[in-house]
């Protein structure tokens, strides 16, 4: 279904949207044209007004020049002249007017009659075609899931016959049998009479005391192995980080412990100025005690400093050998069934989102897995910046992957 049916319905919705983009950027262009076109016709248009009323105005004023008696003929024939040339300017613009009316009868006539209903037919046909595609798409998931079916009901089958086969009796000696201790039931305790006043020489228990038995309990779990001290279990940005955080806890600590000691020194000093107010001697085990705790967590520190040098020392290294090679933890051991019964119970982790597998991915290093393309995988472990994230197969199978080979799922 993944392959046959969403990878492909999924192309094909990427090819429509980038079909749908270009049919509304043609039909947007469309517009743009026609409101430019508008714009020209009403700035003619203003022109047009603004020029036949200045000609109109000229004509006035020759008619009230030339009836003027009091105005030469010098003047008379200067009105005239512009007067004219006004006219002849306004008949121009209107022409331009007329010229620009008709362009753009043309161009709203051809915008939408042609252009913008051609633009409609293209997105109904686009539109159609999806309908069309999807349509397919169901009777292929239809005809799959006819297909799995009697598979399905053979192995719900299956699971009946096992569970009527089931014998719950002898399941529970088999239990008995294979977690029984072998210890044989303590005897009574005998009565020690002190009544008589003899006392025994020897005690069977202070020459035989009794064995103390460990907790019996038939529940246990397998625990998980214990992490590496110096963290080489975990991805290389991981590490360090973890080397980083471990290096500035000593850090803090040691400042502690070393005011803690010179806090020790200021007091011993003052006792042996003023023997009045304490022994000085007393706080000897306490200096050589916190003197010891200084020792031991300078050495801690530089251990973990040689690590993270080692850490990031050999980083660029090992990518440089496979870019896919990645440190991660190993799964847990599969707990005994009945774990759940114990004690002591281990935090459940549960996984934090959920995602699918862009691509085929070969897990061939310490702590990967492999994946499929289009697998369902569960998140246990967020990318923490070094491009690696840990992810739970529906198989139980546990381990680190790229970041880049999957894509989230809502």
């Amino acid at each position: 279904m993944m392959t046959g049916i969403c990878v492909e319905l999924t192309k094909y919705l990427q090819e429509l949207k980038q079909e749908r983009k270009t049919h509304l950027s043609d039909a947007k262009k469309a517009q743009q044209t026609l409101e430019s076109s508008f714009k020209h016709l009403e700035s003619t248009k203003k022109r047009f007004a603004k020029e036949w009323a200045e000609a109109d105005k000229a004509t006035q004023q020759a008619e009230k020049t030339e009836s003027d008696l009091n105005a030469t003929r010098l003047d008379v024939e200067k009105a005239k002249q512009h007067a004219h040339a006004r006219t002849h300017t306004a008949e121009e613009c209107r022409n331009d007017y007329a010229a620009q009316l008709q362009k753009y009868n043309k161009e709203q006539n051809l915008f939408y009659y042609s252009e913008i209903p051609q633009i409609f037919n293209k997105l109904q046909d686009m539109d159609e075609r999806r309908v069309r595609r999807l349509a397919e798409g169901y009777c292929q998931f239809s005809d799959i899931e006819k297909k799995v079916l009697p598979i399905i009901s053979k192995c719900l089958e299956g699971i009946s016959g096992a569970g009527a086969k089931i014998n719950e009796k002898q399941d529970s000696i088999l239990f008995i049998e294979q977690h029984k201790s072998g210890f044989e039931r303590p005897g009574d305790v005998e009565f020690e009479d002190y009544s008589q006043g003899i006392k025994p020489a020897t005690s069977d228990s202070s020459l035989n005391p009794p064995k103390v038995r460990a907790k019996l309990w038939p529940f246990s779990k397998k625990h998980k192995p214990p992490a590496a001290e110096d963290f080489s279990h975990l991805p290389p940005e991981q590490r360090k980080k973890r080397l980083q955080a471990k290096i500035d806890d000593i850090t803090k600590e040691l400042q502690k412990t070393q005011d803690q000691s010179d806090a020790l020194e200021k007091m011993k000093g003052v006792y042996e100025q003023n023997p009045q107010m304490g022994d000085p001697s007393s706080l000897e085990p306490q200096i050589t005690e916190t003197a010891q705790n200084i020792g031991r967590l300078r050495g801690e520190l530089a251990k973990y400093e040689t690590w993270l040098s080692e850490a990031v020392g050999g980083e660029e290294s090992s990518n440089t050998i496979n870019n896919n090679t990645q440190h991660g933890v190993v799964a847990a051991d599969q707990s005994n069934i009945y774990t759940e019964f114990d004690d002591e119970f281990d935090d459940i982790e549960s996984p934090i989102g959920q995602c699918t597998a862009l691509y085929t991915f070969q897990g061939n290093s310490e702590g990967t897995i492999s994946i499929t393309e289009g697998e369902l995988l569960s998140i246990m472990e967020e990318d923490k910046g070094d491009g690696w994230m840990r992810v739970l197969r529906a198989s139980g199978e546990e381990g680190y992957i790229p970041s880049s080979y999957v894509k989230l799922t809502p």
